[in-house]
């Protein structure tokens, strides 16, 4: 009997010690910001800017070990907030249709506790 009991405490022990990914984020906590796409002109100019296009794409988050946390999808306008625990987290992109552009460009972000950390994912358009 004392060894089914261990047995049973032992199981919810392990049970307990998930990983960080399988637990949710504290409320407040997490990124914010947008994807967008750039450049948009060939050259720029000082009084024609070419700002970077809002852009609608799925966005895989990883840790520092390299394994999928979640995976998002920015808005038409390209924003998006995603709840997340604190750490250090890798973005990319994923490619969209078919085409080689526009080509994600990846960037990590730190989050810490109580606050969105804001941070752009971009894509590079390959207008030269």
């Amino acid at each position: 009997m004392k060894r089914i009991v261990a047995s049973i405490i032992l199981a919810g022990a392990m049970a307990a010690c998930g990983s960080q990914a399988a637990q949710p984020a504290p409320p407040g906590t997490g990124i914010q910001g947008m994807v967008q796409a750039g450049p948009t002109c060939p050259v720029e100019r000082i009084n024609s800017p070419c700002p970077p296009h809002p852009l609608a794409a799925t966005v895989v988050v990883r840790d520092g070990t390299g394994a999928e946390v979640t995976r998002f999808h920015s808005g038409s306008d390209g924003r998006f907030k995603v709840d997340l625990r604190p750490g250090t987290y890798n973005l990319l992109g994923l490619m969209i249709g078919s085409s080689f552009l526009p080509r994600p460009i990846p960037t990590s972000v730190t989050v810490s506790a109580g606050a969105y950390t804001s941070v752009n994912v971009e894509y590079d358009s390959g207008i030269r």
